[in-house]
């Protein structure tokens, strides 16, 4: 066992002493000690030795105190013991109190654990709550915005159904207004002729002229009044356009087919590509597909009942009105037709009438259909704010486009890929398929787009909207081509000619014809922006 001399532990206090900075107490200790006498090499006496003596004596007086105890607890057993309590107590006393004080240790910790325990599994049914109950509040959330989406646009198609009964009363009204003054002017004319007639009468009697005079008198009476009738009461000037080159004309009710079957209103028709085949959607929640046979149309009504199949998008209850067919298109070969309806799903169905696939992912009404050229993709754009691609290979959606803040209103595919969409947020998106955000954006018409339709070589976008604009875009600039403004309501549909580039008439230039509530059809030159002819024939 290694022993220290008091002089080496008087060497180690003066050495604590002058290097906690005791300067003088230091001097005074070491003059006394006679140190300055002492052979100890100050060199190899590292700084802080004393403090590191002291500090390894009582870990020394721990091991001894835990000699008897499991060699894994001795860290624990430290934390139970002061440095005060090594040098006022032996070694029994402190394996006395290491022993109680864990013991107690282990007593609140067993508490602990029991109150963490009982505390944590309250905050876990807590939190269960509190999930179920967000849940809940999510799917009334969900459920409250589809039916305010849904009320939306029933709400709009009324309030357009409001605008055209408006307007067609008051057309009706002022026909009426008319004709009430026009009988007043011929009851006016006739009275005033009855009236000369009679003075004439009385001025031959008191003149007592010859019956050559009073015929001739008659006679001038006679012209008189059939000019004053072709001057006053004459026809009502036909409304002429100076702009159209073509006449309208009625079509007779002989060469008129009527088909019927649907029982409510009928949205959407379209003409299959191929065959005598013609769809139709309607409000009764059904589709039809209608064979119309060849020749005159008087022809087929003798012939009785035309061919009709029908398509059901319901099961049960015929009045759903959440099943209204809003849209359909054929794909190019004529094979297939696809609906959309109020119950947010798209289905397709073969020519004769077999539900293919039933395509299911939009939350809210489809307001558009579109197959792409290739048939391969189909396009659909919803009062959910979204537009779909669907793959048509495996039934599935292939990515959805989440670009507009309202209501998607109409789509139009610009090749096999691309395509546009506008909505009722005032905005244009060109889109492709993979690509996660718009190739372009199209912005411009200050109020809700209704349509939009590329030309037949994809490189032009036409659009109209509720500013009563229709407008041209180019994809090689940010701004429209032309703003065409000749209309004064809304404009609902347009469509190009099948002239210029891309179509069987490619000598003849390119055209763009718009409709309106205003009842009129605008025909826009393309090159220049120019209204070339107004048509005014509907009242």
């Amino acid at each position: 066992m290694i022993n220290m001399n008091s002089h080496e532990l008087n060497y180690l206090v003066y050495r604590y002493l002058h290097e906690s900075g005791f300067t003088h107490t230091a001097f005074t200790f070491g003059y006394e000690a006679a140190l300055s006498k002492s052979t100890i090499d100050g060199n190899l006496v590292p700084p802080g030795a004393l403090i590191t003596f002291v500090q390894k004596g009582i870990q020394y007086l721990e091991l001894e105190a835990n000699l008897s105890t499991n060699a894994s607890d001795i860290d624990e057993d430290f934390s139970f013991i002061q440095p005060i309590d090594l040098i006022t107590k032996n070694v029994y006393e402190l394996q006395q109190m290491i022993k109680e004080k864990k013991q107690n240790a282990h007593k609140a910790k067993k508490r602990e654990k029991s109150k963490g325990s009982r505390e944590h599994e309250q905050e876990h049914s807590r939190e269960k709550e509190k999930e179920h109950s967000r849940e809940k509040e999510k799917e009334h959330a969900k459920e409250r915005e589809k039916e305010t989406e849904q009320e939306y646009v029933r709400e709009r198609e009324k309030e357009r159904q409001h605008v055209r009964e408006r307007e067609k009363k008051s057309e009706i009204e002022i026909h009426q207004e008319k004709e009430k003054q026009t009988r007043d002017k011929e009851r006016e004319l006739e009275r005033e002729k009855v009236e000369r007639e009679k003075d004439k009468v009385k001025q031959k009697e008191k003149k007592n002229e010859d019956l050559s005079d009073i015929r001739r008198e008659e006679d001038k009476i006679r012209v008189k009044h059939e000019e004053n009738l072709t001057t006053e009461i004459g026809p009502e000037p036909m409304e002429i356009d100076n702009n159209s080159a073509s006449l309208s004309s009625i079509i007779p009710s002989s060469d008129v087919t009527v088909l019927e079957g649907h029982s409510s209103e009928v949205f959407v028709c379209a003409w299959s590509p191929t065959g005598s085949l013609l769809a139709s959607g309607s409000g009764d929640s059904t589709a039809r597909i209608w064979t119309v046979g060849d020749g005159p149309c008087s022809s087929n009504s003798q012939k009785g009942l035309l061919n009709v199949v029908v398509l059901k998008h319901y099961r049960g209850r015929t009045n759903d009105k959440s099943k209204d067919v809003t849209t359909l298109d054929w794909n190019g070969e004529g094979t297939l037709l696809a609906t959309g309806s109020y119950d947010g799903q798209a289905r397709i169905w073969s020519k004769d009438g077999e539900l293919v696939s039933t395509l299911t992912k939009h939350k809210g009404p489809i307001f558009s259909l579109k197959w792409n050229k290739k048939g391969d993709y189909l396009l659909s754009g919803s009062v959910d704010k979204t537009a779909i691609v669907w793959d048509i290979k495996t039934g599935e959606w292939k990515q959805q486009f989440e670009f507009h803040a309202a209501p998607t209103l109409d789509v139009d595919w610009r090749n096999n890929v691309s395509f546009a969409t506008c909505s009722t947020d005032n905005m244009i998106y060109v889109c492709k398929v993979g690509e996660n955000r718009p190739v372009k954006t199209l912005w411009g018409h200050q109020g809700e787009v209704n349509a939009i339709k590329w030309d037949p070589t994809g490189s032009l976008l036409a659009s109209c909207s509720d500013d009563s604009t229709a407008k041209i875009w180019s994809m090689k600039q940010d701004t429209c081509l032309h703003d065409l403004k000749e209309h004064t309501k809304e404009i609902y549909t347009i469509r190009w000619s099948p002239t210029g580039p891309g179509t069987n008439n490619p000598n003849q230039p390119l055209m763009l014809a718009s409709a309106s509530f205003d009842s009129t059809i605008k025909l826009w030159d393309v090159e220049t922006g120019s209204l070339l002819h107004s048509l005014v024939a509907h009242g």
